[in-house]
């Protein structure tokens, strides 16, 4: 099987300044963290995404929830035609439901890789899975530092019997655990596509990028972009909110 997985982020003039490689733990720890920091217990976010392409823009309102390490549900809420589409992930398992036809699909491993709504974001980018923290093993290539913060460069090559369908990422994380960059290789080391992140700001009460932009290798014309409008962590949510009922009556 094809290998797999996710993710960020900033497209900054830096110098750098290349270490020694660290322990393979040290970067499992700065991964764990970054994930932990970006999803925090729980989180309850409004994202507006705007698709564009050479011969249009489109955009979308996405309303969304996370628990844990892999639970997550979303929802469109705007333009009309397309609201109330919406994803559910629990666990290792996707399920997504389309209000006209009145239909919930689980989808295949094979589907975790597919396009969402016709953007640049998979289903797996957009529900944040826990494949990156673990699936791969995380080593530190370079530290650099940015704005008086220590960052991290680090390359993830997944395990062996890992069903991802990466062959390599290369993330950048600061020491707070700010993502900054994600990068996509396929098994013959060539870049695929590469999510940035700008407008680093405090949202929900800590450090956040509040744009990502997901671009294919090569692309200038075309690229999907998440701007958070609002965004809050380790709220109380509604019991069983993660459940296909939920997804089917887009329970808040």
């Amino acid at each position: 099987m094809k290998r797999q997985a996710t993710g960020i982020l900033v497209l900054l003039s830096l110098i750098l300044a290349p270490f020694p490689a660290l322990a393979d733990e040290d970067g499992a720890a700065i991964v764990n963290k970054a994930f932990e920091y970006m999803r925090g217990e729980t989180s309850k976010s409004v994202v507006e995404m705007t698709i564009q392409r050479p011969d249009f823009t489109r955009t979308m309102v996405i309303k969304g929830w996370t628990k844990g390490k892999s639970d997550a549900l979303f929802f469109i809420e705007s333009p009309p035609k397309d609201a109330g589409n919406g994803t559910l992930k629990k666990g290792r398992d996707m399920w997504t439901y389309n209000p006209k036809v009145n239909r919930t699909i689980k989808l295949p491993p094979s589907m975790m890789s597919q396009a969402w709504m016709g953007s640049d974001f998979s289903n797996d980018d957009l529900s944040k899975t826990d494949s990156l923290v673990e699936d791969y093993d995380h080593t530190v290539t370079a530290e650099k530092e940015m704005d008086g913060m220590k960052v991290y460069e680090l390359t993830s090559i997944p395990h062996e019997d890992a069903a991802v369908v990466w062959g390599k990422l290369e993330l950048t994380i600061r020491e707070n655990g700010v993502l900054l960059r994600e990068a996509f290789f396929d098994e013959d080391g060539l870049l695929v596509k590469e999510m940035t992140n700008s407008e680093v700001a405090e949202l929900g009460g800590r450090l956040f990028p509040k744009v990502w932009t997901m671009k294919k290798a090569g692309e200038t014309d075309r690229f999907t972009q998440l701007t958070y409008q609002e965004l809050a962590f380790d709220v109380k949510l509604p019991p069983n909110l993660f459940s296909l009922s939920s997804l089917k009556t887009k329970r808040r």
